[in-house]
């Protein structure tokens, strides 16, 4: 079961760039819920708010507006994530299929945490990744999903249910999805089966780094590529990294591994004394001039490498895809140490009820019918219930993008610009061999409150 969380420290330190004030908030108490409702038990959200910071208050205030249905209009289902899923080709497609009005808020992973945790009643439907349910679920603005109202709960793999798609495939230290999706009666995460799931599972894949290969040449696959890059002294000026604690430190602490500079016992649950160590080396770099950016959405990370101000960063699929689309020649490296893993989280709103909660089950399960699969197939991430993707996708795409196939013809992106041509091989291989190489999942670790004030002041530094 999850453990409770320390309070998150939401001051900003004397970082300058607002995407680099925004802080993930946690409580204590767990939220508690019975036959799918709050109980008295469940955390007071006005102290909650006491204890969170002014700046964190005026950055929601835009966000105040209750979900509303306009008179003799259709329903608007307000979605609230990253621009990882919160795509307008998305959003299009599925007002059409559902008949309802839908209004995307994507911001920084960081940032729109924040807002939700703060404002439970300015969203429907949150969408991040599984790092973040501890936080939203002891911050008690989440409410349990009902496995009963889930069309095609039966279709989820095995991957989110038992954590492996093969027997034999290395789990990945952290926290890995299935230990945190099902909800027991008092609000608790477990992995023992239940009729409540604290997550929908949806989107998922494996990252790692990206580069570019008119500057850094080619590695081999699991052989040569390796997490130590991104600190390889060749790179300096030149590296960038993702501003999320519990994504960037872990890109960090496998490179600072790798190099050989120190090592955990447990990367995915690191004491205080090895994030001393760490962050005191990581100062080092970046007072020396290493690192030459650190981004907070993916527009961002695609800029950095366009306009060559990195030549090597920690990435996300659908960048690497459009940078490809555009002629830039990066490599979504498959590090032999192992991918840090993802897993997509649809979570309802603990304020969600009525006609909202309807709609908001309308658009889970229209996530899991098919187009929305095959539609990210195309940035490079997979769906947990695939097999029903595979008819909106040609044989090729699915040949190159699940089977880990050389593309026989030049395959799209999202956007309709090819962005895998003819002859090319997905680097790492097909989704299970990929998922089979896990070395930590996005995770909140029990000194997630230490490293924050680390991270800060590496931030700043």
């Amino acid at each position: 079961m999850a453990k409770n969380l320390p309070q998150a420290d939401l001051s900003c330190r004397g970082i300058t760039d607002p995407c680099d004030a925004d802080r993930e908030s946690r409580v204590r108490t767990p939220a508690k819920f019975v036959n799918g409702s709050q109980s008295a038990g469940a955390i007071n959200r006005r102290d909650f708010l006491k204890r969170s910071s002014t700046a964190l208050v005026a950055s929601t205030a835009l966000l105040h507006a209750p979900y509303v249905f306009a008179k003799k209009s259709k329903p608007i289902l307000r979605v609230m994530g990253t621009h990882v899923t919160l795509q307008e080709a998305i959003r299009i497609k599925a007002q059409e299929d559902l008949g309802i009005d839908i209004a995307f808020q994507p911001g920084g992973s960081a940032a729109v945490l924040q807002k939700a945790v703060a404002r439970p009643d300015s969203f429907d439907l949150y969408e991040q990744w599984s790092n973040s349910i501890k936080v939203l679920s002891q911050a008690n603005v989440i409410q349990p999903i009902e496995i009963k109202r889930l069309t095609h709960w039966s279709e989820i793999n095995a991957l989110t249910k038992t954590g492996k798609l093969t027997p034999d495939a290395n789990e990945g230290r952290g926290d890995v999805p299935y230990k945190l999706l099902y909800m027991m009666p008092d609000g608790e995460l477990s992995d023992q089966p239940t009729e409540l799931i604290s997550f929908l599972p949806y989107v998922h894949n494996v990252d790692s780094f990206g580069y570019n290969t008119q500057v850094i040449p080619r590695g081999i696959a699991y052989q040569t590529e390796s997490w130590g890059w991104l600190l390889d002294d060749r790179w300096r000026g030149k590296v960038g990294l993702v501003n999320e604690p519990t994504i960037g430190l872990f890109d960090l602490a496998l490179a600072a591994q790798a190099k050989g500079l120190m090592t955990f016992k447990d990367i995915g649950d690191m004491t205080r004394a090895e994030l001393d160590t760490l962050f005191r080396i990581l100062l080092e770099y970046k007072k020396s001039g290493h690192f030459s950016g650190i981004w907070s959405s993916v527009p961002q990370s695609i800029q950095f490498m366009k306009r060559g101000r990195v030549v090597i960063e920690s990435m996300f699929s659908p960048a690497v895809s459009s940078l490809n689309g555009q002629g830039v020649p990066v490599v979504y490296a498959a590090p032999k140490e192992g991918y840090r893993a993802w897993h997509g989280v649809m979570c309802l709103s603990s304020q969600s009820q009525g006609r909202a909660k309807d709609v908001a089950y309308e658009y889970m399960n229209w996530w899991l019918s098919g187009w929305a699969g095959a539609f990210i197939a195309r940035q490079g991430y997979y769906i947990s219930n695939a097999e029903r993707s595979k008819p909106y996708m040609s044989a090729d795409e699915w040949d190159y993008w699940y089977a880990g196939e050389p593309a026989a013809t030049d395959l799209p992106g999202t956007d309709g610009r090819v962005a895998v041509r003819a002859g090319a091989v997905r680097n790492g291989g097909s989704y299970e061999k990929r998922f089979s190489n896990i070395a930590v999942w996005n995770t909140v670790m029990d000194t997630y409150e230490y490293s924050l004030h680390w991270w800060h002041d590496f931030l700043a530094a």
